[in-house]
């Protein structure tokens, strides 16, 4: 019997959840209201549109999962709570959670728990504790792959089962961003800018540039990287074979607060890596070309290996921002979809398009949909080049929606 492995998406608007869902995850982590760990940064979802996500996802067969991560404070506990009945209400498969107060109060009312990463477990001890209130645990990012495996055998081998009576399921970061910070545990922000990185509100000070000068003397150290606090983004797909050998149940995507296209991106690649493991396909050469697929989206850079392999922190973005190789630019959006002759209306309102050239299609319903130019037509008419202004004709495979934005996609210089 295969192994389950699960891969878990981020969902930071209805475009990326739509966009994870059409990608293959198996479940989807989002936040409501301010008490999740993007409450600043990611486009959050208010506690209406959790009957929306329920039933979208269930048609898919896709877990919904809902962050109520951060620190809480006691003005926060009745927010806290009415978060959690509203996730009972709509079937949220789970809450992720650190902070005892929701951990209890879930466990309270029957609402299913995993714990955060930033409950930093790092042993066998601490999975033990946290069994008896969930089923789920993410480990703390600073593992090694033997530390990984360690707890996953002593996890059968003591038969360790959280409330459902089902083994304890282990679950790691695959992809994305990486924090300075143990486990993503900062006080910078809030010693800087009063904005706790623990409830949310990070204005990320560690991806801006940096000077070293002694303050007697007034010289400024040479240091080769600016970037000093900066790392490069995690990417686990060139040893993702190493990292499920290890008995690994679920695999985390970040990046809440990324694009629809960068979800639907990692989200196929992942899923494709993963297909390749359990049909004994995978090997070095397709891992090479998921990294350059992976890199065409938003990064800092890859740290291939990570803690995983046992490497100290010393991979450093050098650079402020993404490091795509591709990026989108506005070009205009969908006026109307003919579904039976499969072509979209498109208006151009800005820019310029050209036969050949790929294009992105994002929505809230439609989520993502890549494809090439094959065509354009004009007042009936084939052109090769459409202008701003300009009302035409394109081939698009998959049903587009009215407002839907249309990108095109080109080369980062």
């Amino acid at each position: 019997m295969q192994p389950s492995i699960e891969i878990m998406a981020p969902a930071g608007s209805f475009a990326s959840m739509r966009a994870a869902l059409n990608a293959g995850c198996d479940s989807v982590y989002f936040g409501v209201a301010q008490l999740n760990m993007r409450a600043r940064s990611a486009n959050n979802f208010v506690l209406d549109d959790l009957e929306k996500i329920s039933e979208i996802c269930k048609k898919k067969n896709v877990k919904t999962y809902l962050t109520v991560n951060t620190i809480l404070y006691n003005h926060d506990i009745n927010l806290m709570k009415k978060i959690c009945d509203e996730a009972k209400k709509h079937h949220i498969t789970a809450i992720i959670a650190s902070d005892v107060a929701a951990i209890q109060y879930a466990n309270s009312i029957g609402l299913t728990v995993h714990i955060s990463t930033q409950a930093n477990v790092t042993n066998i001890e601490t999975v033990k504790f946290y069994s008896q209130y969930a089923d789920v645990m993410v480990l703390a990012r600073e593992l090694t792959l033997d530390q990984i495996k360690d707890i996953i055998s002593q996890v059968k081998k003591e038969k360790i089962l959280g409330p459902k009576g089902e083994l304890v399921r282990i679950e790691v970061f695959a992809h994305g961003a990486l924090c300075v910070a143990i486990s993503g545990k900062c006080y910078m922000s809030l010693a800087t800018n009063h904005a706790s990185a623990n409830r949310g509100a990070c204005v990320q000070n560690c991806r801006r540039s940096y000077r070293v000068v002694d303050d007697e003397t007034g010289e400024e150290l040479k240091i080769d990287n600016k970037y000093i606090m900066s790392p490069k983004d995690l990417c686990t797909i060139p040893f993702l074979d190493q990292l499920l050998d290890v008995g690994v149940s679920v695999l985390k995507i970040e990046g809440r607060g990324r694009s629809p296209e960068y979800v639907s991106t990692v989200v196929r690649v992942y899923k494709e890596g993963v297909e390749a493991y359990l049909n004994k396909t995978f090997t070095k050469e397709k891992t090479k070309e998921w990294v350059k697929q992976l890199e065409t989206v938003y990064n800092r850079g890859f740290w291939h290996g990570g803690y995983y392999m046992g490497k100290q922190l010393g991979e450093w973005s050098g650079v402020y921002g993404s490091q795509a190789t591709q990026q989108k630019v506005s070009l205009g959006k969908v006026k109307h979809y003919y579904k039976k002759a499969k072509i979209a209306e498109v208006i151009v309102e800005t820019g310029t398009v050209e036969e050949n050239e790929p294009i992105l299609v994002i929505g809230p319903t439609t989520g993502v949909v890549e494809t090439n130019v094959l065509s354009i037509y004009k007042d009936e008419v084939p052109v090769k080049k459409a202008e701003k202004g300009d009302l035409v004709t394109v081939p698009i495979p998959e049903i587009v929606r009215e407002n839907d934005q249309v990108f095109k996609v080109i080369k980062k210089e």
